[in-house]
């Protein structure tokens, strides 16, 4: 049986779908959902994280677009029981308290906390600075199996995931 791998969506890469200033990454981040996430050859998800992010959006135009995305593409919404939140709360204060993530970027802590908790295979991320990049990622790794989680999940870019089989 060939198994769906399973992404997870921060909330940089809807934002990308209309990043009209930055026509490269919105061009990858177009291609991702409309060939890889819209015909279903990945799992995609998000967490009630990532709306909670959206949700800050000043822009009411700008907040239902990035709203609408996940019911126009087959997107679902992770759940967890009350064990698990309190688990990926403390995990994702972990990778603040170890300095992997910045104390001001819960939201990316929980993120990686979420996908490691969850089984998540790839988050998928635009955010270089916190999320992807291969420092952070061998960094979360560590501290992951410090810890006693030996999921390896992968901490990557759209663009890592788009294969077309050439």
């Amino acid at each position: 049986m060939n198994q769906r791998l399973k992404i997870y969506l921060d909330t940089s890469v809807p934002n990308f779908l209309f990043a009209y200033d930055s026509p490269e990454k919105m061009e990858v981040t177009q291609d991702l959902f409309i060939n890889f996430i819209k015909p279903s050859i990945y799992r995609s998800f998000i967490s009630p994280v990532v709306i909670a992010e959206i949700d800050e959006t000043k822009d009411d135009n700008k907040r239902a677009t990035l709203l609408n995305v996940f019911k126009e593409y087959t997107i679902e919404m992770l759940d967890y029981s009350k064990a698990e939140e309190i688990e990926i709360q403390e995990l994702a204060e972990k990778y603040i308290e170890n300095k992997i993530i910045p104390e001001k970027k819960l939201a990316d802590a929980l993120h990686i906390a979420i996908c490691v908790i969850k089984g998540i295979d790839y988050l998928v991320s635009w955010n270089y600075k916190h999320l992807s990049n291969i420092n952070k990622e061998n960094r979360v790794k560590l501290l992951n199996w410090e810890l006693g989680y030996r999921h390896e999940l992968r901490i990557i870019t759209p663009l890592e995931l788009m294969d077309y089989g050439i």
